[in-house]
């Protein structure tokens, strides 16, 4: 099974999400930035790559917040999802059709991935 991590990236009351791309498997869905680990790198070695990579800032990755298994039609993975911090850089789209700083209040407005909606229902239980 493919483990995925997620950063829900946090500043000040908003949080950041990202619109795949429109050539991607799910365009057009929303989801919280990350990627898929390599071999030998930890969880959060993983996001701070994938974050430098996809949205050209620097994290610090906090603590561990909540994780699902997703199946897809051929496999299943594993998501963890991380708070997380800018510590450096603006930021920049590169993979992403769109990005945006929203409060969770305004997390419903959005057509999240399936795999992040446990996530998106969890915040919104707890911060609303």
């Amino acid at each position: 099974m493919k483990k995925v991590v997620a950063a829900i990236i946090k500043e000040k009351d908003q949080i950041l999400i990202a619109q795949r791309h429109s050539k991607d498997p799910l365009a057009g869905k929303w989801e919280f930035p990350g990627g898929k680990l390599e071999p030998g790198e930890t969880p959060e070695e993983c996001l701070v790559r994938e974050i430098r990579e996809e949205l050209r800032v620097e994290v610090e990755v906090g603590s561990f917040y909540d994780g699902n298994v997703y199946g897809f039609k051929d496999q299943a993975i594993h998501l963890l999802f991380y708070w997380a911090g800018i510590m450096n850089g603006e930021v920049t789209s590169v993979v992403h059709d769109d990005v945006k700083w929203i409060t969770i209040k305004e997390l419903a407005k959005f057509d999240f991935a399936p795999a992040d909606i446990p996530i998106v229902k969890r915040l919104e239980r707890e911060y609303i």
